[in-house]
């Protein structure tokens, strides 16, 4: 969403490293570039005046020029006031203290309000409450019939005592407010935790649409009132959520379509219009899509550093601990990584969502957008479907592959022998690596790599070459002529690497990993290479 945004910003900031010292036109020049990259990004002109004056103010004074890196502190500026104006801090939904906690949605039509409705529900499921959703929208065609839909998907039941307009023209029957009412009533009933209400909207603010939603709100009592809003309308959304504060006066913010390709003016500028949280963000069409909105990641990911507790909470809630320490074990004790131990890593790997979105996350990885959006995420599945065609004898010992049983394998997924062949080189690779850290060598340097960052599958990205001991079989400096010396020597480099530090267990599946840093620039150019066929 913020690409642009984010390009710009950088950009701007790469005149200021490595200063010294900042003189006032320094700082002019940067503020001058920032307004115009959030002008450019349609963010409200009192937003970016706000927002540019505070950092022109804070950047003349002492705490730039006292530092020792003038131009880190003024992106540390920047950064902290995005977060301020992003909100500061998320703020958890308020829930009731007795009965069930009331959530009405409120938007214009076609911003996304039924499918967040299951969204949320999906969310609020998995947190432990038992939602119910009330189909209040009983004027959009067929919205009622979609909210049944979104229920069954989130495995959410559905309140909709009224089937609404099914097609164009035809006359609204049923009453939105008793619907809610009658949500309410069944919800206290059957004692669900959380009740939410999807109400109806228009294709612009209109009177009737306010006085409809004003009506439910005084007739349920609700919560939370959330204004649903289209990240990608820009400063017309601000109009929007202004006429909405003052007609139905909503408690939160959810941005929907964050995925699209906007401009990002509209998630600047709502919080500091409107002084209402920005509580969720949706990020795109499947159920999962769907994140608590953290200011300060946020800011992190428009000014390229990443983020990352986002990625670690996706891989927390896709990765089987039972199946990690399983993994930690083996590595451990020394035996073999397998393909099946592989393909049970890369389900996982799937169940955290888009590559190319946990690829973003990681800092600096700006400069890759390119790469990252050609990035192909069905090599994936064509690997799965290689591994899933051998036998689990084949993804045990790889080295009974012949050519006959390369070939019914190749068939058997729908790829070339080629494809077979390059899978179980890679694998080899990886092998060698999972034996090296085994024996407490490290991340070796593998066949390939040409002197870049280490990594399993020929190049994947990974941290700063280890700077513990390599594995036993490396060469030996200034190996001696006789035979007998020779031999000693070998057994002496044998024995540090045996005695060297060991990696904590498992450290190759999330299981006391060691901080690296990460730099972008050792990625290749084609990321699709990580699982080419």
């Amino acid at each position: 969403m913020f690409a642009n945004l984010s390009d710009r910003l950088t950009a701007t900031f790469k005149g200021l490293r490595g200063k010294g010292r900042l003189t006032e036109a320094d700082i002019d020049g940067t503020i001058r570039e920032i307004r115009r990259a959030l002008l450019d990004a349609d963010v409200a002109v009192p937003v970016v005046r706000t927002f540019t004056g505070n950092i022109r103010e804070r950047a003349l004074g002492a705490e730039v020029s006292g530092a020792l890196n003038p131009g880190e502190q003024v992106v540390k500026i920047v950064n902290e006031e995005l977060i301020a104006i992003l909100g500061g801090e998320a703020r958890p939904l308020r829930h009731a203290k007795n009965g069930p906690t009331v959530i009405m949605l409120a938007g214009l039509q076609g911003v996304g309000k039924t499918t967040l409705a299951g969204k949320l529900a999906h969310y609020l499921k998995g947190q432990g409450q038992t939602p119910l959703l009330v189909a209040a929208d009983l004027q959009r065609p067929n919205a009622v019939n979609q909210l049944q839909v979104v229920g069954e998907r989130a495995g959410v039941p559905v309140f909709a005592p009224e089937p609404g307009v099914t097609r164009e023209g035809e006359r609204v029957r049923g009453n939105p407010v008793k619907v809610a009412k009658k949500g309410l009533k069944e919800a206290e009933a059957r004692q669900y935790s959380v009740v939410i209400v999807d109400t109806a909207g228009r294709l612009g603010v209109d009177q009737e649409l306010m006085k409809q939603a004003a009506d439910i709100r005084k007739a349920i009592e609700p919560d939370e009132v959330l204004f649903t809003i289209d990240a990608m309308i820009g400063q017309d959304a601000v109009a929007t959520a202004t006429a909405f504060q003052e007609g139905v006066d909503f408690t939160g913010v959810v941005l929907t379509k964050l995925d699209g390709d906007t401009r990002g003016g509209a998630a600047l500028s709502v919080r500091e219009v409107t002084g209402r949280p920005i509580l969720f963000a949706s990020t795109g069409e499947k159920l999962d899509d769907f994140e608590v909105f953290h200011p300060d990641r946020m800011a992190g990911r428009i000014l390229d550093m990443g983020d990352i507790l986002t990625l670690i909470e996706q891989a927390e809630k896709a990765f089987d601990q039972q199946e990690a320490q399983r993994m930690a074990d083996k590595v451990t004790k020394g035996e073999d990584f397998t393909l099946t131990d592989f393909l049970s890593q890369m389900q996982q790997l799937k169940n955290m969502g888009s590559m190319k979105k946990m690829l973003g996350m990681l800092p600096g990885m700006g400069q890759m957008r390119d790469q990252i959006e050609n990035f192909d995420e069905r090599e994936l599945v064509r690997t799965e479907a290689i591994i899933q065609s051998m036998t689990p004898a084949e993804r045990d010992n790889p080295k009974i592959l012949n050519g006959s049983r390369r070939s019914r394998i190749a068939a058997g997924s729908g790829m070339q022998v080629s494809d077979v062949n390059s899978l179980v080189k890679r694998f080899e690779d990886a092998q060698k690596m999972m034996r090296a850290m085994a024996q407490g060598g490290g991340m070796p340097q593998l066949p390939g790599q040409g002197g870049g960052a280490p990594g399993a599958w020929g190049g994947m990205p990974g941290g700063k070459k280890s700077k513990g001991k390599q594995a036993p079989q490396r060469k030996v400096k200034g190996k001696s002529g006789n035979p007998a010396k020779r031999a000693q020597q070998e057994a002496a480099a044998r024995n540090r690497a045996a005695n060297g530090p060991a990696q904590p267990a498992g450290s190759a599946f999330g299981l006391g990993q060691q901080e690296q840093d990460f730099d972008p620039s050792q990625l290749d150019s084609d990321l699709g290479k990580y699982l080419k066929r």
